[in-house]
């Protein structure tokens, strides 16, 4: 039998898996379940449908972000708008003809094993028909960002009661009305910022203590300046970064944020670089946790009680695979995900997870190393670790940085660390992979940095 692989998902991930296979002769089916590629990255102003909202643009840079054999446009900003993104997915899927190869509008049902180890794949096709093939190997990419995480609370919310997996803008039902947004990540530090240009009162409530990073520093991307310093010791990348960022935004105490004793990178941070004016001009006001609901009151765990119309919960998403079955694999509520490079399984030497990993950065570039990975092992040019169960022990064990825990750094990687990990695999594959040139001097910027 060929080596027939079934690719899941044409986001960001999948198109990068496909693009492998096409490139080393691997025959594939990639399935989508929408009619576009790009995955969340396709707006649709549809409620249910995950995507980015209106105003959407992205949080790591364009240099950082895009494929390293397929740069962005010369025109595009240093964060291009989602618009612009689907559009160069869709340019990305069509140069590497791949494009014309998605089963566009069909849904992966279920996944099971058959006896021989290969993958049944039952899916449900463009005309609503039932199919059923049968795979060698099973690249899974359909993301970890679709399936809202809503929090609990005792009593109930009678206003509008929301997910930032629905918010798609801003519009008159939200004018000069009263907005509670539950977490403060990207998601919610985005939502707050866009809710208080049009609403009466916007307030932010904040379990834990965040590290809020401006899109710029010293008049560069702010993910280009941390990549200046991957050559210092971890410990001293984040106490370089976290005392920058002091100086830049001051006491967070002192204008009613709750103050980070952690530092920077221990946590994913948080880029926006409005949340901090928005919170000086009192636009934005910041509230502790969330205690009790009682029809429109909100009662904060400080003991102050509030009167709000909606409710926007940015409280992240669960990491689930709908098409398996739960007691087949189940990653729901794991705390750390056991694979290895975030890809492999201990037991499944033909499954791989294309782009289930939280970098402080961009996912797209490093799928796609681990689908070239995933692409050398198949043709017999890459072997993985001899014992599974211990390498992947050992990665659990040391994580790049000493990060919190918790469900949402249950796949958390630093991208330098992490990109050098999965170069050094494909150089034992013969790979060789061209280091990007960011063209900044890392000792100027350092000089600078320390400077400030």
């Amino acid at each position: 039998m060929t080596n027939t692989v079934c690719i899941i998902g044409a986001g960001p991930s999948g198109i990068a898996a496909a693009k492998n296979c096409k490139t080393h002769n691997i025959p594939f089916d990639l399935f989508e379940k929408n009619d576009k590629v790009g995955g969340n990255w396709v707006f649709n102003s549809k409620t249910g449908h995950s995507s980015v909202y209106e105003n959407t643009h992205i949080i790591s840079s364009k240099k950082l972000s895009e494929y390293e054999d397929f740069p962005m446009p010369e025109d595009y900003p240093d964060y291009p708008r989602h618009d612009q993104l689907q559009q160069y997915f869709e340019n990305y899927s069509k140069h590497f003809k791949v494009y014309e190869q998605i089963k566009f509008n069909h849904t992966v049902d279920h996944v099971s094993r058959t006896p021989e180890g290969q993958w049944l794949v039952d899916y449900t096709d463009a005309d609503g028909a039932k199919q059923q093939k049968v795979y060698q190997y099973l690249m899974v990419c359909n993301g970890h960002h679709w399936m809202p995480k809503y929090p609990k609370y005792e009593g109930e919310f009678t206003g509008k009661w929301m997910h930032s997996h629905d918010f798609k803008g801003v519009n008159d039902e939200w004018r000069n009305k009263k907005v509670l947004v539950i977490g403060a990540g990207n998601s919610g530090c985005d939502v707050a910022v866009e809710a208080a240009r049009v609403s009466k009162d916007v307030y932010l409530s904040m379990r834990s203590p965040q590290w809020f990073l401006p899109k710029f520093l010293l008049g560069l991307p702010s993910d280009i300046v941390a990549k200046s310093l991957e050559g210092l010791r971890p410990k001293m990348r984040q106490a370089i970064l976290t005392k920058t960022i002091k100086v830049l935004t001051g006491d967070y105490a002192s204008y009613g944020l709750p103050v980070n004793t952690k530092p920077i990178l221990s946590q994913h941070p948080t880029l926006n670089s409005d949340l901090i004016d928005y919170v000086r001009h009192g636009k934005v006001k910041p509230k502790p946790a969330v205690k009790k609901l009682n029809g429109k009151m909100v009662e904060f765990t400080d003991g102050t009680q509030q009167e709000f119309d909606i409710i926007c919960c940015c409280t992240g998403f669960w990491t689930v695979f709908p098409f398996f079955d739960p007691e087949f694999i189940n990653f729901q509520h794991a705390e750390k995900v056991p694979l290895y490079r975030k890809m492999m399984h201990a037991e499944y030497e033909n499954l791989y997870f294309v782009g289930l990993f939280q970098p402080i950065g961009c996912i797209w570039p490093l799928a796609d190393f681990q689908a070239r990975i995933a692409c050398m092992e198949i043709l017999g040019r890459y072997k993985r670790p001899k014992d599974m169960k211990a390498a992947i022990q050992y990665e659990l064990d040391h994580p790049h940085y000493e990060f919190e825990g918790g469900q949402r750094h249950a796949v958390e990687v630093d991208y330098n660390a992490f990109r050098a990990e999965l170069v050094s695999d494909l150089a034992s594959a013969g790979v060789y992979v061209p280091t990007p040139d960011y063209n900044i001097s890392t000792r100027k910027l350092i000089s600078k940095l320390l400077k400030a």
